[in-house]
């Protein structure tokens, strides 16, 4: 579902990614998933409904929140012996120069609480962070959620480390596992702090979104944003380290194409593939063994970047499908099981299959795009959605990343419609009018 932004118009129809969703036939497999979703009622034939006045979108993918790691000048400083006090203030300093090197990226990290901003929530962090009370709403019901920290736009960064905190707190009520979409905005090293601070049982999927048009910039900025990350706070709290995110989407959209395997997927699959072994190379120079793998959408994964990684994550959305509501939750399955899981069997390093997003948007800043043709942008149909899917998922086993934590009301600015309105809480981190279940 995610894009690089790159200042296109905000009115862009007709889509590959809907193109290739218009054009799915009805599901075969629901009846695999309805065993362990009661709550799916009606045929498997009608499930799917085909609809020719579905609404212009602005857009079924947008930009990822990216943000450069702060650089820290390095001081040299030169020493005289013109007298034993000053040789002693000179080696003082000194020291105290490399204590503050060794300990830069949590540095970095703790002086953003000094830092305002006019649309954070928190200036500073109070108390104990691991000391927070808990909201009996909130239930450990999802596998894992999809999450950005709030001002984490590159080149605009501005995360407050306090925030990020109030974040681990409330995630951590829902959810032992999160993912996020890149490095930049010093993501990785705050995620990880909140993680220490908070004391939360967390494991973050971290991440580089790499451009295909920038000679490796972006990667390589992210690239040194990890190392330093994981050098300060090691690997007890990462999950696997995610290169790409609908990398092949975009080249082909841009590129004006259509098939992941084609000539010009094979073309975008060459610049990515190299940076996927370079990551795992670097992490081998750190002497550290994480799971490196790469996110796209459900069906425009290529298979020479498959094959190279160890685990892929699919972004699944009934909602740009043009799927009702009723059906959605069994269609996520079916499409997921059929496309995705049925792909990474056919490799030879069959690699781990997860859904990298799901979900169902509460809103739309236009009537043109609060629906998608059979159903609405709800609450209620973010419950109903919730209701059919997350403890079906996870009694059957299914990985998923629920999309997302919060709105993010920057995407409704830059692209309209629904897009601003996928969170579970509101951009304020209020909780919107749904429950979780006991699952």
């Amino acid at each position: 579902m995610y894009s690089q932004y790159r200042g296109s118009s905000p009115s862009i129809a007709n889509s590959e990614l809907n193109d290739f969703y218009d054009q799915l036939p009805p599901p075969h497999r629901l009846s695999n998933f309805s065993a362990h979703a009661p709550s799916i009622t009606g045929s498997t034939t009608n499930l799917v409904e085909t609809h020719t006045d579905v609404p212009v979108r602005t857009k079924p993918y947008y930009g990822d929140r990216q943000g450069e790691f702060p650089e820290t000048p390095v001081v040299e400083e030169k020493m005289t012996a013109r007298s034993s006090r000053r040789k002693w203030l000179m080696w003082g300093l000194l020291i105290i120069g490399l204590l503050a090197v060794a300990g830069i990226v949590v540095g970095v990290v703790l002086s953003q609480l000094q830092k305002g901003s006019s649309s954070s929530s928190n200036s500073a962090i109070t108390g104990d962070p691991s000391q927070f009370s808990k909201d009996s709403r909130l239930k450990q019901s999802f596998y894992g959620i999809a999450y950005t920290p709030q001002d984490s736009i590159y080149p605009n960064c501005n995360i407050q480390i306090a925030d990020v905190v109030t974040d681990m707190q409330l995630l951590s009520q829902l959810t032992s596992r999160i993912r996020v979409y890149g490095s930049d905005c010093n993501t990785t090293a705050m995620v990880l702090e909140a993680i220490q601070l908070t004391q939360v049982n967390m494991t973050v999927f971290i991440a580089n979104y790499p451009d295909a048009t920038d000679n490796g910039v972006a990667y390589n900025r992210q690239k040194s944003a990890i190392e330093s990350a994981i050098q300060a706070y090691g690997t007890d709290h990462i999950g696997g380290v995610t290169v790409g995110n609908e990398f092949i989407l975009d080249y082909l959209d841009a590129n004006g194409a259509t098939d992941p395997n084609g000539s010009v997927g094979n073309q975008g699959a060459a610049i990515l593939t190299p940076l996927i072994d370079d990551t795992k190379s670097m992490l081998q120079s750190l002497g550290v063994s994480l799971k490196v793998g790469n996110a796209d959408a459900g069906s425009f994964f290529n298979d020479k970047v498959l094959a190279d990684v160890d685990y892929g994550m699919a972004n699944v959305h009934p909602w740009f499908a043009n799927v009702s509501i009723d059906a959605a939750a069994g269609w996520t399955w079916d499409f997921f099981e059929g496309t995705d899981v049925a792909l990474a069997q056919n490799l030879s390093n069959k690699p781990d299959m997860s859904i990298a997003e799901t979900g169902w948007p509460t809103n739309s800043s236009d009537a043109g795009n609060e629906s998608n043709g059979p159903s609405i942008a709800s609450e209620a149909n973010l419950q109903k959605f919730i209701d059919t899917f997350v403890c079906q998922a996870n009694a059957n086993g299914t990985e998923y990343f629920f999309f997302e934590y919060f709105d993010e009301p920057w995407k409704t600015q830059q692209f309209g419609g629904v897009e601003g309105y996928w969170g579970l809480f509101y951009s304020n981190r209020t909780l919107k009018n749904i429950e979780f279940p006991d699952c």
